[in-house]
């Protein structure tokens, strides 16, 4: 019979089976040691793994040896180091990453309330004036000059403009149903030009268009043109020669016709004209940018007419805070029945008039609902006023 006693292999190796399988004492105490050292290893690299945190009277971790994880690598407690899903322990902390986020709102904040606050911010000129005629012999006179100026589109910013009279947009005209009207230009910009009355049903000779109706008005000459006021309503005067640039650079302003006889819906205590551009010196209202624009001021109680006028490229649905329109006419003509709203989409060339009854005081946003044309992370800009009803 043999004496090995050497376990075979896939026997049991723990200290009972041990104990149980046959050999000397000499072999048992030697197994036995083996079997300790073992098992002292096993248990270091349990403990290594599992130890709880400052767990210094050998009592178990409730959270299985995590907060010990968590504590190694500067986490809260109970809190997994990358519990954020950002990356592990050397992505930034959760709280590092709030204080950023606060900052840059608050950066953002500054830069919005900063326009609103200088709203309506001084810049050097002023568009859209009322011009009041020379009459000769019961002629409405009217002389307006092209040339080419620099322009405050808002503050700090000026650009390239070529302007009637050194103004963007140009002089305001208003005549009367049937007066006698005379408009002489005189061109002082580097390339011909001339005037169409838009809108404005006049005789042939005088609609304003090169090689159509007209010789264009060449640099350095005058041309004169003469007609009787005829349909009344909102209208506007552009140059019709080399358009796209010399309409977006500023030649425009508005030419209303007054009725001989008003409607009774017509009738407002403030008379508003805006012009409305998209040309070379970006979204502007009458010439100006936000926060540059000028707000529209009542009373309460008051009724204001808004003429808007379009004389850019694009549509403008321009929308009105805190209180609807009601639109009267378009491109000069009365509605078959007055309508409200309180976003009218105004296309390139159309004129729309609205009344608003101020009943609602405050100061209300008055902008292009596109909004791009409106407002940017830096803020407010372009196509934005206010309508403003004091008590």
């Amino acid at each position: 019979m043999s004496n090995d006693t050497r376990t075979p292999p896939g026997a049991a190796s723990t200290p009972d089976a041990l104990l149980r399988a046959s050999g000397s004492r000499r072999e048992f105490l030697r197994n036995s040691a083996l079997t300790a050292l073992a098992a002292g290893a096993l248990g270091a690299c349990k403990t290594r793994d599992d130890a709880p945190a400052n767990n210094t009277q050998g009592k178990p971790s409730a959270d299985g040896g995590a907060s010990a994880a968590n504590a190694a690598k500067g986490a809260k407690p109970g809190v997994h180091a990358d519990s954020d899903l950002s990356g592990g322990s050397t992505a930034p902390h959760p709280d590092t990453v709030a204080v950023s986020t606060r900052a840059n709102a608050d950066a953002m904040d500054a830069m919005h309330e900063k326009g609103v606050k200088a709203f309506p911010a001084k810049t050097e000129g002023k568009g859209n004036q009322l011009m009041q005629p020379r009459v000769e012999k019961g002629v409405k006179v009217y002389e307006i000059t092209a040339r080419e100026i620099q322009w405050e589109v808002e503050p700090g910013k000026r650009v390239k403009a070529w302007a009637y009279n050194d103004q963007v947009p140009g002089p305001q005209i208003r005549v009367r149903e049937g007066d006698r009207v005379r408009l002489v230009l005189k061109n002082e910009l580097p390339e011909s030009t001339s005037v169409h009355f838009h809108g404005v049903e006049v005789p042939n000779d005088q609609d304003g268009v090169p090689f159509i109706t007209q010789p264009p008005v060449k640099p350095g000459e005058s041309y004169t043109y003469e007609f009787t006021a005829p349909n009344p309503g909102s209208h506007m005067y552009h140059s019709h020669h080399n358009a796209a640039k010399q309409v977006g650079m500023g030649l425009l302003g508005a030419f209303v016709i007054e009725p001989r006889r008003q409607r009774a819906i017509e009738r407002a205590d403030v008379d508003y004209v805006m012009i409305i551009n998209d040309g070379f010196h970006g979204y502007t209202i009458n010439g100006k940018g936000f926060p540059a624009t000028e707000p529209i001021v009542a009373k309460l109680g008051q009724k204001v007419r808004i003429r808007f006028m379009n004389e850019g490229m694009m549509i403008h649905p321009m929308h009105l805070h805190g209180m609807h329109m009601t639109v009267i006419d378009k491109d000069g003509w009365p509605q078959p029945a007055p309508w409200r709203c309180d976003t009218l989409n105004v296309a390139p060339g159309e004129r729309w008039d609205v009344i608003v009854n101020c009943n609602n005081p405050g100061t209300w946003a008055f902008h292009c609902h596109i909004l791009p044309h409106a407002e940017s992370e830096h803020g407010m800009f372009g196509m934005v006023t206010a309508l403003v009803v004091q008590k």
